[in-house]
């Protein structure tokens, strides 16, 4: 049995050529932007920016906006409120669009090498853990921290 990976990674307190060399590094093949709103202030992380710097990278990107978070769970996550942030994620997970996003995120992550992109640098207090838990449930994680 072959086992299957999914990898993790968050740009908190980073560059976009410390992501994308971690991505390389890893042979990921696909970025999966699993942000609601695939805007930030740190500079190139905003989805075009973000997208443009995958693909000279030799890396596909997809942006997954049903798969993000909602307002109110990004406000939760910003005040270290797992417990709020994980019953809002869940419900979010159940909407058709989330439902669907999931099975087409599932399907990609079976055939190539994907890596789940956020923000916060460390998985497990950002949704794309709960994220991986309820539609990679088999998958092996690698988080990733790049190094700047």
């Amino acid at each position: 049995m072959t086992i299957r990976k999914i990898w993790t990674i968050g740009y908190e307190q980073t560059t976009v050529p410390a992501v994308m060399n971690a991505l390389r590094e890893a042979g990921v093949e696909v970025l999966a932007d699993v942000r609601a709103l695939p805007l930030s202030r740190r500079p190139g992380f905003s989805k075009s920016a973000l997208a443009a710097s995958a693909r000279e990278a030799g890396i596909d990107y997809v942006h997954f906006k049903a798969l993000g978070t909602p307002a109110e769970g990004r406000a939760a996550a910003r005040r270290n409120d797992h417990a709020t942030l994980e019953r809002i994620y869940e419900i979010q997970l159940e909407l058709p669009e989330a439902i669907a996003a999931g099975a087409k995120l599932a399907g990609l992550a079976g055939e190539r090498k994907v890596a789940l992109l956020c923000y916060e640098r460390e998985a497990h207090g950002c949704h794309r853990t709960l994220l991986r838990q309820t539609v990679l449930p088999d998958f092996q994680v690698i988080d990733l921290i790049p190094v700047s």
